[in-house]
């Protein structure tokens, strides 16, 4: 008989409304003994089954539910079920086909906590971020092997979660050898190269494809300003588009090599329009003001400020800061593409701060629209931490 979670009185309802997470004070005893990642019943305070669920006895996210059917075996066969699942709503998504960077796997929206995974091309990238991800690491390895046929999954296992999880960072090939050559993806017509083993997240930032393609659409004639550009992928969409001039701003000198690469692989684009600055963002805003400097679009797009709510205040102010020099460099009727990734700030809060920041900056501003992750990171109606990326196209009128 396997071990069993008792909620304490009323903890049940947030489980019966399909959220996946069971916080440590919510649960009133262990019934049984469990190690980390073993699956457990989880019970109501009355004995009423509610699901099956991942023991994360370090973490105070204490359970994951796997499902929400008392009888469901979590069993190798309930991989394959779930991870085969996951790439068939992809594939039934007309834009999603034939993207060669794409996610297969997105955690809790998918039924499957703590377990990403992102496909560049042949090269399947899986990242475990929980306990009960990594006690079955070996089904899920199979489970994506069946439904990709891709020649070679990487794991990425290196993010801070797996500290509060009790778990060690995990690198390294799973499947497959390595390739002959850079991984190379082409996204909307731009060839990029992906680090996937020591670049951001699993390698690239396939949540803002959508964004950059808008960026295409909206470059024609404009000057375009891209903060944090990371490895290019908005500034060369902006070139494709016919911006005017590109001027991208990043901390990372690598990450800036990579983003000249990018464009050396893409001749067709103006490379003569783009230009690379090495710098800290926010200073470097100031001395674009103290210059006289203004452009027409201008993306913002930063780091994680709060990954959790704790932070949000700090992050709260650090995200008018960039907002307010944001709205000080644009044009009259200029574009304000503006993002938070920051699980602790919501769209509510954002919406406010980026307020904020044109009303401190003397700006009338509206925004045309808000922006969020592409469709292959969906969001599970009950569990809207999963919205993690949030933005907004504002105007200056």
């Amino acid at each position: 008989m396997s071990a069993a979670i008792i909620l304490m009185p009323g903890k049940e309802r947030s489980v019966m409304r399909r959220h996946p997470w069971i916080f440590a004070g919510a649960v009133a005893h262990l019934k049984g003994r469990a190690r980390a990642g073993d699956t457990v019943d989880v019970l109501a305070d009355d004995g009423r089954p509610l699901g099956r669920a991942a023991f994360s006895p370090h973490s105070q996210i204490r359970a994951r539910l796997w499902t929400f059917d008392a009888d469901e075996t979590v069993d190798h066969a309930f991989f394959k079920r779930r991870v085969a699942a996951a790439v068939t709503a992809r594939e039934a998504l007309p834009e999603l086909r034939g993207q060669q960077g794409l996610r297969l796997i997105h955690g809790e929206s998918d039924g499957l906590p703590g377990i990403i995974a992102d496909r560049y091309g042949e090269t399947v990238v899986l990242q475990l971020n929980s306990a009960g991800a990594e006690k079955w690491r070996d089904a899920i390895v199979a489970a994506l092997l069946q439904a990709t046929g891709c020649a070679r999954i990487f794991e990425r296992s290196d993010s801070d979660v797996r500290g509060l999880e009790g778990l060690e960072a995990h690198t390294g090939f799973l499947h497959g050898d390595e390739p002959a050559g850079p991984v190379v993806i082409e996204e909307h017509g731009i060839r990029l190269e992906v680090d996937f083993r020591g670049g951001h997240k699993t390698g690239f930032y396939l949540d803002q494809r959508e964004n950059r393609r808008l960026v295409r659409e909206l470059a024609n004639g404009r000057s375009v300003l891209n903060c944090f550009c990371y490895t290019g992928g908005f500034s060369l969409q902006a070139l494709a588009g016919g911006a005017t001039q590109a001027l991208s701003i990043d901390s990372s000198g690598p990450a800036l090599e990579a983003a000249q690469r990018n464009l050396a692989m893409n001749p067709q684009l103006p490379a003569r329009r783009a230009e690379w600055r090495d710098a800290d963002v926010f200073e470097e805003l100031r001395a674009l003001k103290k210059a006289g400097a203004r452009f027409d679009l201008i993306i913002l797009d930063p780091p994680k400020f709060a990954p959790s709510a704790a932070h949000a205040a700090r992050a709260a102010r650090a995200y008018k800061d960039i907002n307010l020099l944001g709205f000080r460099l644009l044009n009259p009727g200029g574009l304000l593409m503006t993002y938070s990734c920051s699980g602790g700030i919501g769209l509510e809060l954002f919406q406010k701060i980026v307020a904020g920041a044109a009303g401190d900056a003397g700006a009338d501003a509206r925004i045309l629209r808000r922006l969020s992750a592409a469709p292959d990171h969906p969001v599970a109606l009950a569990f809207p931490e999963g919205e993690y990326l949030k933005g907004l196209l504002c105007q200056a009128v």
